[in-house]
């Protein structure tokens, strides 16, 4: 059983830093890591990576050769490959005995709430590797600042949690940052707990290009807080214990705590359970004779009465 994290978000969002300093910290602490870089964009990389995207192909080359943009260039090389899935699972298979997996996915947003082949490449390493995965969605802590962009950023991650189907954390990343973007509405808890959204609305309302759309935003935030799902955990990926509060998180939601444990699922699921008290047979005659007893002195007490009439 091997773990790891998808890790993906916006452009600028600090992916790329978010898996050098996670993998640095991953290391410190005994873990083996490997990245695996799936971003063919990324010709400029931080770290020392594991398996490289472009050994099998580059945007550029793709792009030349296709007549393609950034974003369709990006959705030819997912479906490229999920095709090739084959060149990646021989690329992982030396690695899943002692590593950790690293996941750097391209910053184009579209490819994890609408196209589908990001989402299959993740599930076929799932079930044919037997992979334990959480995605690390990245929100650049900034949007906070903008009441409509924090909306966006809400519906975002929602859309992205539900496509995906995958364990999911969503981090505010470069938190450390956040004051020097202006000061926020609210506290900070308010845009991490995504509690009551219709306090944004009278800030809203100051910008008149987000009160023109005062009925759509209010029911957007209706669609977020019906779901029940988002909220968010903060991250400086240059303070340790920032970084260690969230791996707690990432382990909680793949597994990884329990990794240690060497047993079947039916032994830990005994564990989990513990032994049982009580007899639920047992306890059923109990009740049969309470109820007996109860019987009984009702019709002593309405003997009495008879008594004394």
């Amino acid at each position: 059983m091997v773990f790891g994290q998808v890790v993906i978000g916006p452009p600028g969002s600090g992916k790329t830093t978010y898996c050098n300093g996670m993998s640095q910290f991953l290391n410190l602490i005994g873990r083996k890591v490997a990245i695996i870089n799936l971003d063919p964009a990324n010709d400029s990389l931080p770290y020392e990576c594991a398996i490289n995207i472009e050994d099998l192909m580059k945007l550029s080359d793709v792009m030349n050769e296709h007549s393609l943009g950034p974003n369709g260039g990006l959705v030819y090389c997912m479906d490229y490959l999920e095709k090739n899935i084959d060149w990646l699972e021989s690329k992982l298979k030396p690695l899943l005995k002692d590593h950790y997996l690293l996941f750097d996915f391209p910053g184009q947003v579209e490819l994890f709430f609408l196209h589908s082949n990001a989402r299959n490449v993740m599930n076929k390493l799932i079930k044919k590797l037997d992979l334990r995965l959480t995605a690390v969605h990245l929100i650049d802590a900034h949007l906070c600042c903008d009441p409509g962009k924090y909306i966006s950023a809400l519906l975002l991650s929602l859309s992205t949690m539900l496509h995906l189907e995958l364990p999911h954390i969503n981090v505010l990343s470069k938190i450390d940052l956040i004051e020097s973007y202006g000061k926020l509405a609210f506290n900070l808890d308010f845009y991490t707990d995504v509690e009551d959204l219709s306090y944004l609305q009278n800030h809203l309302d100051q910008d008149p290009r987000s009160a023109k759309y005062r009925k759509l935003t209010k029911e957007l935030c209706d669609v977020i807080e019906d779901f029940n799902l988002v909220n968010f955990s903060t991250l400086d990926i240059q303070d340790k214990e920032s970084v260690g509060n969230l791996v707690k998180l990432i382990d909680k939601s793949n597994g990884y705590i329990f990794s240690s444990i060497d047993s079947s699922a039916v032994e830990f699921s005994k564990i989990a359970a513990g032994p049982l008290d009580w007899d639920y047979y047992r306890y059923l005659a109990v009740q049969e004779k309470y109820m007996e007893e109860e019987e009984k002195d009702e019709y002593m007490e309405e003997e009495k009465k008879d008594d004394k009439i």
